[in-house]
């Protein structure tokens, strides 16, 4: 938000420099990101001064020059040679002087240098209009006034407009400073603590009468809830035109273009009081009549902006007899607003619901000066100053006069705020005790009412227009801000106390786990919980009505909470792909929330999603892509780092996946993992395969908890490798022979591990060969021969019985 410091000095007259007094705002909480100048000219006809043409020749050497003196004030005249043909002995003109910078009508800056021109000595430059930028005409030099002082400063003459202007980063809940009154109030209460003290100058409305009533134009607000608070009175006899310089200069200062008088005088209220108001064309109201009320759904309504739209059932309009005129709070019409030809207006200055607003708003795409202060809040009781302040402005500077009494639609008043203050409270929040004369002297200057003092605390009355102080908290919040920040001494000493927590806390193996899956080469993602409705229609296992929707959505792509961290992840595979990077391996530890007819629900995941090869493509290896088995090995690699290693496998039944597997742990689901699917992919515009795990973070956790770890000791006596190539039916799987294994030997036989498999010309149709890897080993002593050779032709024999193997 731009706020001119020009203009803000007419509310408040401190003669503090730009630089202190930002510093003080930022202190406030109206944090100045930058201070920019603004000059009405460009480079504000610094170096340009009157000067009077003493005599003018033809220049000896060119047909088209002349050679003139002028006298600019100084001991002696000057030699400027000037092609301009108005130019004549007796004028008084603006002249540039060595090293004075002009600019282009590009912009573009030029620097008067002592030079000869075709033989003569020049020394400075009389000056065109549009070389100065005080207009478009290049017929010929300026001829000045003649009463005019010789050596005056163009900038006096020409009233160049010198600002600095405060850029300031507001945040949203400072509603109440989003105009330079706003500023001004927070500005005075900074000042008295510097022991300053100055008036907070408003402008006087005390003229303001009804000249006649001529025009009246009946007000019927059918929707109170959406529009509280209703005012207009109409003006007439107006004429549309440019607006006065000084206003001009004023929009531009805050990087607004003018338009008309009357338009312009609307936004400059808005900027100085931070009430929007909207000016309508009279004799465009059908039949003399408002209607604040909504329309029906689908209605067409083309804006300022000359865009067709099409109107929610609840967006909230101003209408005439007939027809809708202007989004209520966010956005005229085209048909109705303020054109050259416009004699009478009906103003309009009112207070919406933010909510409405922001809805109406995000749902259109529109971000206005308005809507930006209608969303957060503005102060309802200064509808009807801030519409005679306008009325009296406009009247100032297009004529006309006032046509009708004010109508004000205001029949519940919106009540200020009851807070109770203790001093107590306040000295622990705050860590120092502030004496109590100066927080009532901060509260006052701050427009929040002291009701009663006593000795624990004081009753406060908080104006409508601080939203965003509605608790005590809130109240000591603006005591501090005020008081110092910095002026609150830091403790010299430090008491801490040492709790005991669990190993199993959750920060704890999220940190454990993250650091190992980043020891993998993966990266950790933080995607958005708000997303969009859409994505429930690439699942079966959502469910709209699970959905948990946002009151205020910021778009429609951000108007639900997730209820899948799969669709957020993979709107972050498709920008990086889109941006070359086809090899990723990401996770994220988030949330899915869930609307259920009992509660709300959150449940935390961890989602891993890898594509593409599994390491960067080197000279003295080939690119290996990712597969099923690296993501599988992945899964179960965070699994048994919590120790969670008796996990039980079946085929996947979500509809994301096109091949997958759930592992668990009793009736307890720990991941999903496998394939996404192709049309999956396809809403997202990615074309390569995309694995994806959704670990249960919450069960995860509570089995991790439940695991007992058990030590054991490191056997002194060595383990033996026995290996079998097994001649198998295809339709026999290694989780078979693993089985059987086991079973055979239950002491001695520590794993078993599948390490080829091959599948070959030579061997039998409907034929495969295992190599099978066994470990056996005695934790009491040496295996020997005879026991490892009895173990192993159990083993054979049971195979053999079992599966139809036989040994290659």
């Amino acid at each position: 938000m731009k706020i001119s410091y020009n203009w803000l000095k007419q509310f408040i007259k401190t003669d503090w420099d730009a630089e202190k007094t930002g510093d003080l705002l930022t202190d406030l909480g109206l944090e100045i990101e930058g201070i920019d100048t603004y000059e009405s000219v460009k480079g504000g006809l610094k170096g340009i001064v009157v000067g009077e043409v003493l005599t003018c020749v033809q220049h000896p050497n060119a047909d088209r020059l002349k050679v003139t003196t002028v006298n600019i004030g100084a001991d002696a005249p000057l030699q400027i040679v000037c092609g301009a043909p108005n130019v004549a002995a007796g004028q008084k003109v603006p002249v540039a002087t060595i090293g004075t910078t002009l600019y282009t009508a590009e912009g573009e800056a030029w620097k008067i240098k002592k030079g000869k021109i075709r033989g003569e000595e020049s020394h400075g430059m009389i000056c065109a209009e549009d070389e100065l930028g005080l207009g478009e005409s290049h017929d010929g030099i300026m001829v000045l006034d003649a009463e005019l002082e010789v050596g005056m400063l163009a900038s006096d003459l020409f009233k160049v407009e010198n600002d600095q202007v405060f850029e300031i980063g507001l945040t949203p809940n400072r509603a109440d400073a989003m105009s330079h009154y706003g500023v001004a109030r927070d500005l005075k209460a900074g000042l008295l603590q510097k022991d300053v003290s100055l008036e907070l100058i408003t402008p006087s409305v005390s003229s303001y009468h009804v000249d006649a009533r001529a025009l009246k134009i009946d007000v019927d607000v059918k929707d109170i809830e959406k529009a509280p608070r209703y005012c207009g009175v109409t003006l007439s006899g107006l004429k549309v035109e440019s607006s006065p310089a000084w206003l001009q200069h004023r929009l531009k200062s805050i990087g607004l273009a003018p338009i008309n008088n009357i338009v312009d005088a609307t936004n400059y209220v808005l900027h100085e009081l931070g009430q929007p108001l909207h000016a309508f064309d009279a004799d465009k109201i059908t039949d003399n009549k408002i209607e604040v009320r909504t329309c029906e759904a689908g209605t067409k309504f083309t804006t300022l902006d000359g865009v067709e739209r099409e109107l929610h059932e609840d967006d909230l309009m101003i209408c005439d007899a007939k027809k809708p005129m202007c989004i209520a709070g966010v956005f005229g019409g085209i048909d109705s607003g303020v054109t050259d030809n416009t004699t009478r207006i009906f103003l309009e200055s009112a207070y919406f619901n933010p909510v409405s607003v922001r809805k109406t708003a995000k749902r259109h795409g529109l971000n206005t000066d308005a809507s930006f202060r209608f969303e957060r809040g503005i102060d309802p009781n200064l509808t009807e100053y801030a519409l005679k302040r306008a009325a009296l402005l406009i009247i100032d500077i297009a004529g006309g006069e006032i046509t009708s009494d004010i109508v004000d639609a205001y029949p519940k008043k919106i009540k200020d705020f009851e807070v109770r203050l203790s001093f107590d409270n306040a000295k622990k929040l705050i860590g120092e005790t502030i004496p109590e004369e100066t927080i009532k002297s901060i509260l006052t200057s701050l427009e929040i009412k002291v009701n009663n003092v006593t000795e624990a605390g004081l009753g406060l009355t908080v104006p409508a227009y601080r939203n965003d102080v509605q608790r005590e908290a809130d109240i000591i919040e603006e005591i501090l801000r005020v008081y110092g920040y910095n002026n609150i001494a830091t403790t010299t000493k430090l008491n801490a106390s040492i709790s005991n927590s669990s190993r199993f806390e959750d920060y704890k193996l999220q940190n454990i786990i993250g650091n190992q899956l980043a020891s993998q080469g993966f990266y950790e993602i933080m995607a958005n919980s708000l997303t969009s409705p859409k994505y429930i229609e690439l699942s079966a296992d959502l469910n709209e009505e699970h959905n948990v929707t946002m009151l205020n959505p910021l778009s429609n792509d951000l108007e639900v909470m997730r209820q899948s961290l799969l669709f957020s992840g993979l709107e972050a595979v498709a920008h990086n792909i889109n941006r070359k990077r086809d090899d990723l391996k990401l996770f994220e530890f988030g949330k899915t929330y869930h609307q259920y007819a009992e509660a709300r629900e959150e449940h935390k995941h961890l989602s891993v999603f890898v594509t593409g090869n599994k390491a960067e493509e080197r000279w003295n290896s080939t690119a290996s892509p990712s597969d099923f088995f690296y993501l599988k090995g992945t899964v179960e690699a965070v699994l048994q780092r919590l120790g969670l290693t008796k996990l039980k496998s079946a085929p996947i039944k979500s509809d994301i996946f096109s091949e997958g597997i759930t592992l668990s742990v009793g009736k307890k689901k720990l991941a999903d993992f496998g394939l996404v699917k192709k049309s999956v992919l396809k809403h997202f515009g990615i074309a390569q395969n995309v694995l994806f795990a959704d670990f249960n973070w919450d069960n995860v956790l509570e089995m991790a908890k439940h695991n007992k770890i058990k030590f054991s000791a490191i056997s002194k006596y060595p383990e033996v490798r026995r290996d079998f190539a097994l001649l198998l039916d295809n339709k026999v799987t290694f989780e078979e022979i693993d089985t059987i294994a086991k079973q055979t030997e239950r002491q001695l036989l520590k794993s078993v591990n599948l390490f080829d498999v091959y599948e070959g010309k030579k061997l039998p149709t409907g034929k495969k060969s295992y190599a099978v890897s066994f470990i056996l080993q005695d934790e009491n002593k040496t295996l020997n021969d005879k026991q490892i050779d009895k173990i192993m032709s159990k083993l054979q024999s049971n195979f053999e019985t079992k599966l139809g193997a036989e040994l290659r």
